[in-house]
C-alpha cells in the first residue's frame, strides 16, 4: 500500500507543474561532480584552466603594442639580431627550438592558457611530426625557421648557409602553408654571411635570447642580468634527455614570469 501510494504520488507530481524540482541538479551533485558537468568555455576549455596547470592566478592579457615597435633593418639593409625587445610593455616572449617535442599535453597547455609561444623548427628534428606543429599553430603558437639540419652556420660559405635557411623556408611553406619571417641560428652562432643569406630568404630578423629555461628547469640569464625584464626573449631548451617534460618546465617559467609582474606577449607583434 505504501509503495502504491508513493507511485501514485510520483505520477501526480509529474503531471502537475507545481511539482517542479526546487533544487538545482548541479547543487545536488556536489561541487566535485558539478565541475565535471558545468559548461566549459570555447573549444571545451575549462573555465579556470590556470588552476589545472598549477598557476595561482590567470596570466594577464598582453597589451597591444602602443606603436610600431618592430625591429628595423640595419643601415646595411641586413636584418637585425634581437635578443631583447625595447618596450615599456610588461611582457616577455617564450620561444622553443628544434621541434623534438611531440607531447599533446603541451598543445593543451598552449591552447587553454592562450600562450602566444614561438616555435623555431628544424626539419631534420621534426621529421614526420609536422602535424603536431600544425595543431600547435591552431592553438595559438607561431612557427618560425631554425634551419634544415641544425648546423653551426658561422663561418660556412654563403651557398651553404642559404641552402639551410631557404631550404627550411620552402619546407615550412609546403608543410604548413606559410613562410616564416623570423629565424634563429642554431646555437646562436651567426656572422654577416648568415644575415645576408637570411635576408635573401625573406627573413626580417634573427632572434637570439636574453634568458633560457634549461632542460633541468632552471632559469638562467645572460649579460649579467639577475631577473626577467620587460622585452626579454626567453629560450626554452628542447625536451631531449630532459627529466622534466616541456609542459612542466613551461609552467615553472610562467610562475617566474608572474612573480616578476610580467605576462607573455606575442613576439611577432614586436619584431
Amino acid at each position: 500500500m505504501r509503495l502504491r501510494g508513493l507511485t501514485a504520488g510520483a505520477l501526480a507530481c509529474a503531471l502537475l507543474a507545481g511539482c517542479a524540482q526546487s533544487v538545482d541538479p548541479i547543487e545536488r551533485l556536489g561541487e566535485k561532480a558539478a565541475q565535471r558537468v558545468r559548461p566549459h568555455g570555447p573549444a571545451g576549455t575549462p573555465r579556470r584552466p590556470y588552476r589545472r596547470w598549477g598557476l595561482a592566478a590567470p596570466l594577464r592579457p598582453a597589451p597591444k603594442p602602443r606603436r610600431a615597435t618592430r625591429a628595423r633593418t640595419a643601415g646595411s639593409g641586413l636584418p637585425p639580431v634581437v635578443s631583447r625587445v625595447r618596450t615599456h610593455d610588461k611582457v616577455v616572449f617564450l620561444t622553443y627550438d628544434d621541434g623534438a617535442e611531440k607531447d599533446p599535453g603541451f598543445v593543451d597547455l598552449v591552447r587553454e592558457l592562450r600562450l602566444p609561444v614561438s616555435m623555431f623548427l628544424t626539419d631534420s628534428v621534426v621529421g614526420a611530426g609536422y602535424g603536431h606543429f600544425a595543431r600547435l599553430r591552431s592553438a595559438g603558437a607561431s612557427i618560425q625557421n631554425h634551419t634544415l639540419d641544425h648546423p653551426s652556420l658561422r663561418g660556412l660559405p654563403y651557398a651553404g648557409q642559404r641552402a639551410e635557411i631557404c631550404g627550411q623556408q620552402d619546407r615550412l611553406g609546403s608543410r604548413l602553408g606559410s613562410r616564416p619571417r623570423l629565424f634563429r641560428p642554431p646555437y646562436g652562432a651567426y656572422d654577416t654571411t648568415t644575415r645576408r643569406a637570411a635576408a635573401d630568404c625573406g627573413i626580417s630578423a634573427l632572434v637570439l635570447w636574453r634568458a633560457s629555461m634549461t632542460a633541468g628547469g632552471e632559469l638562467t640569464y645572460l649579460h649579467g642580468a639577475r631577473r626577467l625584464h620587460p622585452g626579454d626573449i626567453v629560450a626554452v631548451d628542447p625536451d631531449e634527455g630532459s627529466a622534466l617534460p616541456l609542459k612542466v618546465r613551461t609552467v615553472r617559467l610562467l610562475k617566474r614570469v608572474q612573480a616578476a609582474g610580467l605576462t607573455v606577449g606575442r613576439l611577432e607583434d614586436y619584431v
